[in-house]
């Protein structure tokens, strides 16, 4: 079976987490033959992959949100059918959109984009919907908006789609127009896995933006939400990672018979025997943090939690491990945190292999603003490791279970709450027997669900049922 991935703004660029678990998807089912489409900002990310790709990845297509037009008869005036006007209206006002009727008009018609968005037709569709909703503001402004909202999603609308039995798009968003249009295209089935919730995601992200405000934060909202309607409507099957995830799927629109609940799983074995502490270590109690130090991950409230910690218990020592090269500024004012805080033991080690230091950790942490189901706290678990996280995602799910009768794994703090990090690290530090009792809960919690001989074997069965269903 030829399988397309289609992922956005991770795999294979950044490492961990997503793109981790696509990796990971792939080189567990080298029966299938694996196409990957993937999505990125613009052609400055060409090629930049950081992993080694699994063999049976066969090939790869990069999509830019951000392009050149290259000019398809771009001096040549772009004239709608009427139908194609309606189509084009109707996502504009963001009434019922004929997406098939869009989907043809951009996958046949060769044209310039640029002919579209300055084009006679597109003003006219922007007019109305600024006469109906908008009017209160500056019709130049909001003209000038919609042209920059749609570039990206005409462009993914034109993008040149390759064959496959199976779209799998790990989001929705563009990723669930092009399986959308796929499936229009090829007649090929269309599942779609949500790590986090894309639209709810992307909300969040604009209402704390400052390069866009006011009433233009919702006209991008709205624009989010459309398209991710688009991806329930269409999709065959739609997984999340755990029960409230599901619960925000159906309220944005995917049909509750469609969903699925698919946890993550890791390799537990990989992580069983790992050495200890070494001599320098011994009288510390290491906290680790595995991640990428970008501002989702919310590294300066790690630090500043572990400077108040470290003020109470001297023999705390902070491990931030993971690539730090991905939001460079970002990175150094973490630096410079440390140095302004005088805060001694704080390491930042870079990109590692976990097995080198994850056994040395008496407890893992993450102060994330945002986050899935994170491998890293199951890849901690996997080691017999407490963790201390913040309340986003499924974090308090895997800390104290899902009616599994198991026990807390770790202590669940507020976000960005300095106070409640600080106070659970010296909780860490200072009851070893509740930290030895909560790793070993978190062991026995991943053991029992989380293994990834258990999410294969969970897609291995999606993958055959939708074989089944297109032959």
């Amino acid at each position: 079976m030829r399988i397309c991935i289609v992922a956005e703004g991770c795999y294979p660029y950044v490492v961990g987490g997503v793109s981790g678990w696509i990796d990971s998807l792939i080189r567990s089912f080298p029966e299938h033959e694996f196409v990957l489409l993937a999505i990125v900002a613009n052609r400055s990310q060409r090629g930049k992959f950081v992993y080694k790709l699994p063999e049976n990845l066969v090939e790869i297509y990069e999509h830019y949100l951000e392009d050149v037009d290259w000019g398809k008869e771009s001096k040549k005036k772009l004239h709608l059918s009427q139908k194609e006007y309606k189509a084009l209206r109707s996502l504009l006002l963001n009434q019922k959109v004929d997406w098939d009727v869009l989907f043809d008009l951009f996958q046949n018609r060769k044209f310039s984009i640029d002919a579209l968005l300055m084009g006679p037709d597109f003003l006219q569709a922007a007019m109305e919907c600024y006469q109906q909703q908008y009017s209160q503001i500056v019709f130049s402004d909001f003209l000038w908006t919609l042209r920059s909202i749609y570039l990206p999603l005409c462009l993914t609308l034109q993008m040149e789609l390759p064959k496959a039995d199976v779209y799998h798009c790990v989001a929705t968003g563009y990723a669930g127009v092009l399986g959308s249009m796929a499936q229009y295209k090829h007649g090929c089935k269309l599942l779609i896995s949500e790590h986090g919730i894309y639209t709810r995601e992307r909300e969040e992200e604009l209402v704390k933006a400052t390069w866009v405000v006011g009433i233009y934060k919702n006209i991008w909202i709205d624009q989010f939400k459309k398209m991710s309607r688009l991806a329930y409507e269409r999709a065959d099957i739609v997984t999340s990672l755990y029960a409230h995830a599901r619960e925000l799927q159906i309220e944005l629109g995917c049909p509750a018979e469609k969903t699925r609940i698919t946890p993550n799983g890791i390799k537990t074995a990989r992580l069983a025997d790992l050495p200890g502490k070494t001599e320098e270590d011994e009288d510390k109690i290491n906290i680790g943090a595995i991640l990428r130090v970008t501002p989702i991950k919310d590294v300066k409230s790690m630090i500043q939690a572990f400077a108040f910690a470290k003020g109470k218990q001297p023999n705390l020592k902070l491990w931030i491990m993971g690539p730090c090269d991905e939001e460079e500024e970002y990175a150094q004012e973490c630096y410079d945190l440390v140095e302004a805080l005088q805060v001694e033991d704080v390491v930042f080690t870079g990109r590692i292999d976990i097995k080198d230091y994850l056994g040395r950790m008496d407890v893992t942490i993450l102060t994330s603003i945002s986050e899935g189901q994170p491998l890293t706290i199951l890849e901690g678990f996997a080691a017999h490791k407490p963790v201390i996280a913040t309340d986003v995602g499924n974090c308090k799910g895997l800390i104290f279970g899902e009616d599994d009768g198991i026990g807390p794994a770790g202590i669940l703090t507020h976000v960005m709450n300095i106070e409640e990090i600080s106070q659970a690290m010296v909780d860490m530090a200072v009851r070893p027997q509740m930290r030895i009792e909560m790793g070993e809960n978190g062991y026995r919690r991943v053991m029992a669900k989380y293994r990834i001989e258990q999410m294969v074997e969970t897609y291995k069965n999606i993958y055959l049922e939708l074989k089944e269903e297109k032959e």
